[in-house]
């Protein structure tokens, strides 16, 4: 189960270690990077990626635009990266750039995928949405059970 928030540096050539307890969940070396939402960046499993992208594009229709849209954002730039010896991924400088991944990043292990933000994006995420999270939790309130 990929889950965990870990903080971990990038270096100067783009790489990010990919920590070991997430790194022990996944099976294969190979996993898929791409835009996410909320100026982020997401990297699954192949599997988890196939399924995803399989079922975004059976159900959407190039001759819709707001699919369009979608297609280009997320599928589009999604690129296989390769775990090396040492547990760290490559990360193009197109979605460096996207996701404004400076020095530090923010690991988010999401269950089925996992996120990448940088340090100071996230923190300014949690700020702007910190009420938004609270009415969403007790909206859901009633509906989870522990």
């Amino acid at each position: 189960m990929l889950t965990g928030e870990f903080r971990n540096s990038v270096d100067e050539k783009g790489r990010l270690m990919i920590p070991s307890k997430i790194r022990g969940e996944i099976a294969g070396n190979i996993l898929i990077l791409t835009r996410g939402i909320d100026t982020c960046l997401w990297l699954f499993p192949p599997e988890e990626w196939k399924k995803i992208s399989d079922n975004l594009m059976e159900s959407t229709s190039p001759f819709n635009a707001k699919a369009r849209l979608i297609q280009r954002r997320i599928v589009a730039p999604a690129q296989e990266v390769e775990v090396d010896k040492a547990g760290r991924i490559n990360i193009p400088a197109s979605l460096r750039e996207y996701a404004g991944l400076k020095k530090e990043a923010v690991i988010l292990g999401i269950k089925k995928y996992i996120e990448i933000w940088d340090v100071d994006m996230y923190e300014a995420y949690w700020k702007e949405n910190e009420k938004v999270f609270q009415n969403a939790a007790e909206e859901l309130g009633g509906l989870v059970s522990f």
